[in-house]
């Protein structure tokens, strides 16, 4: 485990990089030793400098939830990271490219709760009862840290991505709000165009079998630390396509059929 003089030095190091929109090394190359609960520490401690500095925690994000891209990085759970208030993108939004170091955009749906929401031993029936409505969302990713490390090549771990608040950067909220019983949300599927062109295409199974899955894992994850999901709080569930690069001009659209759409351009 770091001491916390190093854990604290490693959060101001990620707060700098992203007010300079500057990229760090990864910090499993500085400290082999990383694990992923240092980089939930480094993650919450990141967390506090943000808050400290009058960011708003307006909920989660849920990350790597299907089984492929666990394998691909060598973890059996899924991730998690805050999403804040300055995040938040309306539908149809135009949003700043230079924002953001390598944006990508993920397809997801988002829970918005109405009541709190505790582990452990939470579960998906506590997750459905708790939810006030569900909304498709876009999520965009980016990167404080080096994907691939320009002088050893090596690529970036999960710990680092953990550290760096699972890559997460902003979202985008659109489509038809419905309440969580009134639909399948296993069976709910999206295509996502870029510049009218479709790119990917999922159906929400692929988060942990039901998206309500993973808000049940990260309830139970938070309760190890004394924390819970907060009444009001959005949980972006997890993604159902690969992350799609993102281009200056680009324009977003996914069609979620019945459930709407959700759409952004980087200007």
């Amino acid at each position: 485990m770091l001491d916390n003089t190093t854990i604290e030095d490693l959060a101001r190091r990620l707060d700098g990089a992203r007010q300079t929109k500057s990229l760090l090394r990864m910090f499993t190359l500085e400290y082999p030793e990383l694990s992923i609960e240092d980089a939930y520490a480094i993650q919450r401690a990141w967390t506090r400098l943000q808050v400290a500095g009058g960011r708003v925690i307006r909920g989660h994000k849920i990350g790597l939830t299907s089984k492929a891209m666990q394998n691909a990085v060598g973890i059996a759970e899924p991730d998690y990271g805050v999403l804040f208030e300055d995040m938040f993108y309306p539908e149809a939004s135009e949003i700043p490219f230079d924002r953001f170091n390598g944006a990508r955009i993920e397809v997801e749906l988002a829970f918005v709760l109405e009541t709190p929401l505790r582990g452990p031993n939470c579960t998906i029936f506590d997750v459905l009862k708790a939810t006030g409505h569900v909304t498709p969302a876009l999520e965009i990713l980016e990167s404080r840290m080096h994907r691939i490390d320009p002088e050893t090549k090596a690529t970036r771990k999960v710990m680092d991505t953990i550290s760096d608040n699972a890559a997460n950067a902003a979202l985008v909220l659109g489509g038809r709000p419905f309440l969580p019983h009134n639909a399948d949300l296993r069976w709910i599927g999206a295509l996502l165009f870029r510049n009218g062109q479709i790119e990917e295409t999922g159906i929400a199974a692929g988060v942990l079998n039901h998206p309500a899955n993973g808000v049940a894992w990260l309830a139970n994850r938070l309760a190890l630390h004394d924390e819970h999901l907060a009444a009001g709080e959005v949980v972006l569930a997890g993604s159902f396509t690969r992350p799609v690069d993102v281009r200056k001009g680009d324009v977003f659209h996914a069609d979620y059929r019945e459930f709407g759409s959700v759409s952004c351009q980087f200007v």
